[in-house]
């Protein structure tokens, strides 16, 4: 309809239309120009949307695709089999996953078995960390899965975990995942992703699922 109240042949319009790409792909080309760094990236998910730790996995997978090496730990999910744990032990020489949680506090009721898990889990974080200033570092990719929940319950010491992170090795990437991120984190971060839910399933009795949620 638009193109009859113009007037306008269709190859006129294409034409039109590919001039216009043309030049969003100069003011790109231009602005893609000036960005030159290249760095680590702290990454944190959160939000109270779905999707948080798979888009952390999802990296994972990218990042295995390139030939990184990668560095897992989760600080709550450890007694749970989730899907991702099995895949990813099939790369050995590129993936070490460290399932160190013990589920959700409703899950032990021991809030002092809960820290101590938390501890631990941190502690072997920041083995890992440590392990990547070596040459060649030993890992070019970390991901902390819901390390946000056990800064949410004050497990950890706050301001040390953000220190840590913002000290990391240069090229190193961090993806820290949970929602309720504290706002110190936030602001430490370079790349921070907000989950939005829309619409859940569990809100209409649809229990969590194998291959969906785990």
């Amino acid at each position: 309809m638009k193109v009859k109240e113009q007037g306008l042949s269709e190859d006129e319009v294409n034409a039109r239309a590919n001039e216009k790409a043309k030049k969003r792909k100069e003011v790109r080309d231009r602005m893609l120009a000036t960005k030159t760094i290249e760095k680590g990236l702290l990454m944190v998910h959160t939000g109270k949307g779905k999707g948080k730790s798979t888009a952390a996995f999802g990296l994972v997978m990218r990042a295995i695709g390139n030939g990184f090496r990668v560095g897992i730990v989760q600080f709550v999910k450890g007694k749970w089999q989730t899907g991702e744990r099995p895949v990813l032990e099939k790369f050995p020489e590129q993936v070490t996953i460290k399932a160190m949680g013990e589920g959700f506090t409703w899950d032990t009721q021991d809030r002092a078995r809960d820290i101590a898990a938390a501890k631990a889990a941190w502690t072997e974080a920041k083995r890992m960390i440590e392990a990547c200033r070596s040459n060649p570092p030993a890992y070019d990719m970390l991901v902390f899965d819901e390390l946000n929940i056990v800064l949410r319950y004050d497990y950890l010491d706050l301001a040390e975990v953000v220190e840590t992170l913002r000290q990391r090795p240069p090229m190193l990437h961090i993806v820290v995942t949970g929602r309720n991120a504290k706002s110190e984190l936030i602001e430490a971060a370079d790349l921070v992703t907000e989950m939005t839910e829309i619409k859940h399933p569990f809100q209409a009795g649809v229990k969590a699922q194998k291959g969906i949620e785990f």
